[in-house]
């Protein structure tokens, strides 16, 4: 897979997505990314992205020629299965969304800032949206972040144990069960027995109930949905 990201602040994405599972998946050659700064595909000494928005108001928008400049030279190298802008008003990022686009090969990603960018680049070459939540932020490269780590991880080969990823929170739509290790009992709490016993199915058994009970405790709309 490969992940473009298109940002005026490359470096605030570079630090969580170059350590840890990241830096290891592209290690691996699982995964390429790479960071494009909008300001080099900007006119002008002050190297402008952003302006003031027709009909006044407050914020500054990223204007539409260098982001075109920018899009229109990586379609011309390569075709993306996704070109992805970050927003608040994009649908919301869940785990079906995210092994959707584990599936696919090249996605780009455009990180809004400012007031957001001209919608004429939404019109023009966006095809998703995405919100990690409903709160606003200063900008789409934390977004972007908890974007591709969340696909990334799900890359056969990524994670140490490939199984792993599918006993995450959501992949059934219930949340995971509770997790115990060593040692056995600490300040006389004890590990349940039930994950002593050596009872595989049993055990599966019960972190079935358990993922089901904390559901119904803590995310009821899991279960209506």
């Amino acid at each position: 897979m490969r992940i473009d990201i298109i940002t005026v602040v490359p470096d605030l994405l570079k630090s969580p997505l170059q350590e840890s599972i990241m830096k290891r998946a592209q290690d691996k050659k699982l995964v390429e990314i790479y960071f494009h700064d909008l300001r080099d595909y900007a006119q002008g000494n002050y190297r402008q992205v952003d302006d003031a928005q027709y009909g006044g108001g407050a914020g500054m928008v990223l204007m539409i020629e260098p982001i075109d400049k920018c899009i229109s030279r990586l379609q011309s190298e390569r075709k993306y299965d996704e070109i992805i802008y970050m927003t608040p008003d994009g649908e919301t990022l869940n785990q079906k969304t995210c092994n959707t686009l584990s599936l696919k090969e090249n996605i780009l990603i455009l990180c809004g800032h400012y007031k957001g960018v001209d919608q004429r680049v939404r019109d023009l070459f966006i095809t998703r949206e995405i919100s990690i939540g409903d709160y606003v932020l200063s900008g789409g490269e934390l977004g972007a972040c908890v974007l591709v780590d969340a696909v990334v991880r799900l890359l056969p080969g990524v994670l140490n144990d490939e199984t792993s990823a599918l006993y995450d929170s959501f992949q059934d739509d219930l949340l995971a069960p509770p997790v115990y290790t060593r040692p056995e009992e600490y300040k006389n709490l004890k590990v349940p027995e039930v994950l002593l016993s050596g009872n595989f199915a049993r055990i599966d058994e019960w972190r079935h109930e358990m993922a089901y009970k904390h559901t119904q405790e803590r995310r009821p709309d899991l279960l209506k949905e």
